[in-house]
């Protein structure tokens, strides 16, 4: 431990301290994987700015605070750091401010005017649990089919049971097959659908636990990518619900990028 000792402010130059705060939040990143990227960054930071890191199922925000006198230079300092990170992660960026990827993903929505659906598999009703939590959701979330079956998958979201069969329930063709039911089912502008194995059991050599297959559509672009989450059950539906929503957001801000070809044959 270092004996290097912090100067604390004098009493009575308390009154005389700022304190200003910037957040980041970014999608895609583990504890390890963070660890190494800010590392460089906080080695350039002076005492008075500290960070702190919150990292849960791949949605890390990130909180710099500064503490110092001389409150428009703290600011300017502030800004500064805080482009910094946020041109360190620029593809990562799910929001410059302290929000939550469904606050993001619902404030996209409501500008434009969209409305959304799910068809939930896997994450079984999570994604719209998290997407209501937002105050004014009611103004562009329809509703989510939680087609836990292949019944109803193919009863309901009019999923070909021949797909079904074919390619199996966890699949590329079956998740664009669901979100396309379910936004033409509850005629939405955009939708979001999830299938894959939470675990602990069902699992293969082909598709181990953990593999989800999520398809989001916008309009006439339907595009999907297959996932191998690791974790727990739990873990995995968080994973796969934060995921999901990140994708459709990346899709409407006109920045998806496309998954290379995965086989899960």
């Amino acid at each position: 431990m270092s004996n290097k000792k912090v100067k604390s402010p004098k009493p009575d130059n308390k009154e005389n301290l700022h304190t200003e705060t910037r957040h980041v939040v970014i999608y895609g990143y583990t504890r390890q994987e963070l660890s190494k990227v800010m590392k460089h960054f906080e080695a350039q930071l002076p005492e008075f700015v500290k960070t702190t890191i919150d990292n849960t199922n791949l949605v890390t925000t990130i909180t710099l605070t500064g503490i110092n006198t001389g409150v428009e230079m703290l600011r300017f300092q502030m800004n500064r750091f805080h482009q910094n990170l946020n041109d360190i992660f620029t593809e990562d960026v799910v929001s410059s401010e302290n929000k939550s990827v469904a606050q993001v993903l619902g404030e996209l929505l409501h500008e434009r005017e969209l409305t959304v659906a799910c068809a939930e598999s896997c994450t079984g009703g999570n994604l719209a649990h998290r997407i209501v939590q937002v105050p004014g959701s009611s103004g562009y979330f329809l509703g989510s089919v939680v087609s836990y079956s292949n019944d109803v998958k193919a009863e309901v979201l009019k999923v070909p049971r021949n797909v079904i069969s074919a390619h199996g329930a966890v699949s590329k063709e079956v998740a664009e097959a669901m979100a396309k039911g379910v936004s033409a089912l509850m005629r939405t502008d955009c939708s979001i659908a999830t299938t894959g194995i939470a675990g602990p059991d069902g699992g293969t050599i082909y598709k181990p636990v953990g593999t989800v297959w999520i398809a989001v559509k916008y309009g006439e672009t339907t595009v999907s990518e297959c996932i191998h989450f690791k974790g727990d059950r739990n873990t995995v539906i968080e994973s796969a619900t934060n995921h999901g929503m990140v994708m459709l957001i990346n899709l409407l801000r006109n920045c998806y990028v496309m998954q290379e070809d995965v086989t899960d044959e």
